[in-house]
């Protein structure tokens, strides 16, 4: 027997907007704790389940997943990732993950170790003791940088600074879609499509010429990137179109340096903000490398890095919220479903339920014993998603973030800057 949902009083015509509009991480928060674990409410036109206990969390993603595709929000990205692997459903989404797997399987990531400690070592070469610098616009272009050698062998050094830009407006129009009922599509001329369009044309142009300094050499090099030029239907033999490796790529490029950014940009802030994890960590760096450069066999032994990370991405989730909308009637945690529904689960507030995570809101890598993990419930903490929508890149992700660290933290200390405040900005991502 379904049962009747609780939720927030809708006001007339934009539902629970204002709240939303005001405090989106806030609003969250306060629907869990006031109205539990399946939450209804409504914004502008439409109907919204909101889920946040981890067994409908699985329920959605795993069990069901079938019912579900990406929502409405997420599918606002079109215009810059077109039908890549992050917004293409069915057999599309199928075919392209099977394609693109092998390169994210755990022995090939773990053969770019290398290049992503080297690239981190190169990186900070030219910071100063004492020096103020932009940690996130850094992070970026570090991760930038890996992203584009590891699978795609190429140098965008020379871009970062203006990819690193085009992600903020991105982000920024992204963050103002969300909060907005209102905001015109693309192709209207407003002064904003206008900012954003650009910021699109100039990733377009980075991610093209990738594209094209491959197909001209013909050349293939075993990476990701000559996967896609290169891959043949099974059936017909025909190639992936221009437009469909340049989704792929572009979806790959965007989502593979802009969370990995985000996370060490967070867990350095976390890491200022508590010096004995700060210290303990630098510890446990000198103790393991010993004034060498990480490697990835050293990664079973850095495990107080791997829990920094891990408790940064529970506080500060990368990806913060993930959105399906309902193709078929169905029930989520005893809750009747309805066709057309929008569903979203809320890493941020799930993250921080006092009835998984002892002192939900401290920051405490400690707590990431094996024995937690063994009690924690699976979708309680999944700065990853989970399903077979999973991130295909989170263990190049998690060996990328816990070499950086070990990298970075073997040369510097970082604190904050005296007087300056950081504040949260959900948009694409959890953004500082």
């Amino acid at each position: 027997m379904t049962r009747t949902l609780p939720g927030p009083r809708p006001g007339f015509f934009f539902g629970s907007g204002a709240h939303f509009r005001r405090d989106q991480l806030g609003f969250y928060e306060a629907c869990a704790r006031e109205y539990g674990d399946v939450v209804e409410t409504k914004m502008g036109p439409f109907r919204i389940f909101l889920i946040f206990h981890p067994d409908a969390i699985e329920e959605l993603l795993v069990t069901r997943n079938r019912d579900f595709i990406k929502s409405p929000g997420v599918r606002m990205l079109r215009p810059l990732l077109g039908d890549g692997l992050l917004l293409s459903e069915g057999e599309t989404w199928l075919r392209q993950r099977r394609l693109m797997q092998p390169a994210f399987h755990r022995q090939r990531v773990a053969g770019y170790g290398e290049i992503m400690s080297v690239f981190a070592e190169r990186h900070v070469a030219g910071w100063k003791p004492g020096a103020t610098i932009d940690v996130h616009a850094e992070m970026m272009a570090l991760t930038q940088a890996i992203v584009a050698k590891t699978l795609f062998d190429a140098d965008v050094s020379g871009d970062a600074q203006d990819a690193t830009q085009a992600a903020k407006v991105l982000a920024e129009d992204f963050g103002a879609r969300l909060r907005s009922f209102r905001l015109l599509p693309y192709w209207v001329p407003t002064p904003r499509n206008l900012r954003s369009r650009r910021a699109i044309g100039g990733l377009y142009r980075v991610v093209d010429r990738i594209i094209a300094e491959r197909v001209a050499s013909d050349e293939d090099r075993g990476d990701l990137l000559s996967m896609l030029v290169q891959a043949q239907d099974a059936d017909d033999g025909t190639r992936m179109t221009p437009r469909q490796v340049r989704d792929e790529v572009m979806t790959i490029y965007m989502a593979g340096h802009e969370t990995t950014a985000v996370a060490l940009s967070w867990a350095w802030y976390s890491l200022a903000q508590h010096r004995e994890a700060d210290a303990r960590l630098a510890e446990e760096i000198r103790d393991v490398l010993d004034g060498r450069r990480p490697t990835v066999a050293d990664l079973p032994r850095l495990k107080y890095a791997e829990a920094v990370m891990m408790e940064s991405m529970r506080l500060y989730p990368p990806a913060y919220g993930l959105g399906r909308e309902a193709i078929d009637d169905c029930e989520i945690g005893g809750y009747k479903v309805p066709r057309g529904t929008q569903v979203f689960m809320f890493q941020w507030a799930t993250h921080r339920d006092p009835r998984f995570f002892d002192d939900p809101l401290a920051f405490k890598p400690e707590r990431w014993t094996e024995e937690f993990e063994v009690r924690l419930p699976k979708y309680a903490c999944f700065p990853f998603g989970g399903g077979p929508r999973a991130c295909i890149g989170a263990s190049f992700a998690m060996i990328e973030i816990v070499l950086a660290l070990a990298t970075i933290g073997q040369k510097f200390r970082l604190e904050l800057a005296p007087n300056q405040k950081v504040s949260i900005y959900p948009a694409m991502s959890l953004r500082p």
